[in-house]
């Protein structure tokens, strides 16, 4: 299918799946009549009805409570948290419920359940609205991470996390919802969970981001290639389980490694992946890894909201350092 933008693909997804699998509920605040708040949920409830694409109260404890629930008996509940930043009040259901539930019934239940939830800035939303938390999930053994960067990912991913038969956290870079527009065949293919994908193959240098920072990550190497610097550009697209493997193979061919996330420098995902490659990778490092990251205050409202975001410059200035040494 040609022309295809990611909040279009993700449609896609959930209609292909739930068309297969009659185990598979939509549920969450204006998911059905209104088709969600980015419309990502569109025409499913006219396709599949009310009792399997479910409109809920403004109430996110219980949805997500409901969802464990229901993936306990048998069910596969895809739910939506309408932003990143409304997603706490369902912490303690994940965490202390959906997360275990293989450990604690020693493998009788599993708990086939996604979360769906836009995140990210670059918008002009409110405040709350720009969240990039996804390293505090991340720590939480038992869940996987996933975010897509690009409508054939967010299609492929976003079918392997439903059919996965634990919890998947699947956050959904706003940013790039109609940012851009690519051929997604409807074949009802996933894609690999658990793996990074390497998007641009390249000697000199390693790239290394997830979600929307790809955009600027590939731009920056293209401007690379104009100055004779090749870089290699990895989507690590599950950022827990976390696929150091390939980033390890990378930098033993390139030497050297910039990491780039919207999210806060303080403990983010680019810390434990750095922690990885001095673990391991020490030795074929040429040079001291950089990290080019938002900073460590609350996202700021719309006027100002890509001087925080990481942007090509930035990138550019610390590849530039690092080729230096």
């Amino acid at each position: 299918m040609a022309g295809v933008a990611m909040v279009e693909a993700i449609s896609l997804a959930l209609s292909r799946e739930m068309a297969n699998d009659e185990s598979v509920v939509v549920m969450g605040e204006d998911v059905g009549i209104n088709g969600g708040v980015f419309r990502a949920t569109s025409g499913l409830e006219e396709k599949f009805g009310s009792r399997r694409v479910i409109d809920t109260p403004l109430a996110e404890g219980m949805i997500a409570g409901l969802a464990v629930g229901m993936s306990a008996q048998g069910l596969k509940p895809v739910i939506e948290a309408q932003f990143m930043g409304f997603v706490y009040p369902m912490v303690e259901q994940l965490v202390c419920h959906a997360a275990r539930m293989r450990h604690r019934t020693r493998g009788r239940l599993s708990c086939p359940m996604v979360l769906r939830a836009p995140f990210g800035g670059g918008i002009h939303a409110p405040e709350l609205h720009s969240e990039s938390t996804e390293a505090i999930f991340a720590h939480i053994p038992g869940i996987r991470v996933v975010i897509p960067s690009s409508p054939s990912r967010a299609y492929g991913l976003l079918l392997a996390a439903i059919r996965e038969p634990d919890p998947v956290i699947f956050l959904e870079p706003k940013r790039l919802y109609r940012l851009s527009k690519e051929e997604v065949a409807d074949d009802g293919q996933d894609l690999p969970l658990d793996v990074c994908y390497v998007l641009r193959d390249g000697s000199d240098i390693t790239l290394v981001s997830w979600g929307s920072m790809i955009k600027e990550t590939l731009e920056a190497a293209e401007l690379l290639a104009q100055q004779g610097v090749s870089a290699e550009v990895i989507d690590v697209a599950t950022i827990s389980p976390l696929d150091m493997d390939t980033i390890l193979e990378s930098v033993e061919k390139t030497g050297r490694c910039v990491i780039v996330h919207e999210a806060a420098r303080m403990c983010g995902v680019g810390a434990e992946i750095a922690a990885g490659l001095a673990d391991t990778g020490i030795y074929n490092l040429h040079a001291p890894i950089k990290r080019v990251t938002g900073y460590d205050s609350i996202m700021p409202l719309y006027k100002m909201e890509m001087q925080y975001m990481p942007g090509v410059k930035r990138i550019l200035d610390a590849v530039n350092a690092v080729m230096e040494v």
